[in-house]
């Protein structure tokens, strides 16, 4: 279990991760949010990353969290404040969108979506306290209410060119939506949201239906999804570059840095860090940027290795590693890693830290 991880008898994610657990899931801390304990694999990672990239494979999210924001103003604010758009958006549909710092780095990372009578924020585990906090600090006098709703918000995520076809065995008249959109479905009289947006780097599916989500777990293993941990999710991600907000991305990282470009506007007008985001856009000068390197062997490389290159007496830093995961694309290890300008081209070979091994950059994705 995660690191001074105390389960809940009452928490609806904590009695699901125990459900997984005597179904075959062995759990661990997420990266991303290490107070949180999620499935890391459920015994055969090779056929949870195939399922991924063949098939569907289904992740346990069920410990995300949620935010109403409400109001006559709420649209209004949130289009003020947020770097993607939201003004704009029609009902049921909606955007990965981010909360930035006047420096126009990342503060916050999560999904939005507009509903008639309010906006839906869905953040990463943990999240939904902090980001309220930090919105509530931005309202004056407008007619806003921030509402933490976590409790019930318990999605499933599908993955892999089958997601679709697996939901249309679950759904009379299944279409999948288009990206950020969401669908109001029934399964076995539950109702059922389901948005389309992207899961471990690719085009999937969030299925939510709250206090029914073993049930639906179960239905979905049945109309073809395979299982599948965060060792799984973190091979399919980080062969197609797809960072992960508190593993990759924090307060230090401007969202181009990331490969972020759909998670903000350049057309929407002003926001918080909007000059610095698109003076990037428009004269360049990223320092850094997310790429990919091919490590020989299949030992992890721990997050923080520096990639030096050795040049006159003294080695020279001139990346930092975030992620690792095995990739079966390359047949070695591979890792995410913010590289500085000019030495990005594929082929650039660098020494990480003091492990004795070297890394290769090759070109993302990897896994097309």
């Amino acid at each position: 279990m995660g690191k001074g991880l105390v389960y809940d008898p009452d928490s609806m994610s904590s009695a699901f991760l125990e459900h997984l657990i005597t179904r075959g899931a062995r759990a661990a801390a997420r990266p991303e949010a290490p107070e949180f304990d999620a499935p890391l694999s459920f015994g055969d990672v090779p056929a949870e990353y195939g399922a991924g990239v063949r098939g569907a494979c289904l992740f346990d999210e069920t410990d995300r969290g949620r935010l109403f924001v409400s109001g006559g103003d709420a649209r209004v604010f949130l289009h003020r404040l947020l770097a993607n758009d939201v003004r704009g958006l029609e009902v049921g549909c909606g955007n990965p969108n981010l909360l930035l710092s006047p420096k126009g780095k990342v503060l916050h990372a999560f999904d939005l979506t507009l509903e008639e009578e309010r906006v839906v924020l869905s953040t990463p585990p943990g999240r939904a306290e902090e980001l309220a906090a930090a919105l509530e600090g931005y309202r004056f006098s407008e007619d806003v209410t921030f509402e933490l709703a976590s409790d019930e918000h318990r999605p499933l995520e599908l993955a892999g060119p089958a997601a679709a076809e697996v939901c249309a065995r679950l759904f009379p008249a299944f279409e999948a939506p288009a990206s950020h959109a969401t669908l109001e479905c029934v399964w076995n009289a539950t109702p059922v949201r389901l948005t389309a947006l992207e899961v471990a780097g690719a085009p999937g599916l969030r299925l939510d239906a709250g206090a029914e989500a073993a049930g639906l777990w179960t239905a979905l293993e049945g109309a073809g999804a395979r299982p599948a941990g965060l060792a799984a999710r973190d091979m399919l991600r980080v062969e197609r570059g797809a960072a992960l907000f508190g593993v990759d991305v924090d307060e230090n990282v401007y969202p181009q840095e990331a490969r972020w470009e759909r998670a903000y506007s350049l057309d929407k007008g002003c926001y918080i860090g909007q000059e610095v985001v698109a003076k990037i856009d428009t004269y360049g000068g990223l320092n850094k940027r997310l790429q990919a390197l091919r490590v020989d062997g299949d030992e992890p490389i721990p997050r923080g290795t520096r990639l030096l290159e050795e040049e006159g007496a003294e080695p020279r830093e001139l990346g930092l590693v975030t992620s690792w995961a095995w990739s079966f694309a390359l047949d070695t290890g591979c890792v995410l890693a913010y590289v500085k300008r000019k030495h990005q081209e594929p082929g650039t070979r660098f020494r990480l830290g003091e492990t004795g091994r070297e890394g290769t950059l090759v070109e993302l994705p990897i896994l097309r």
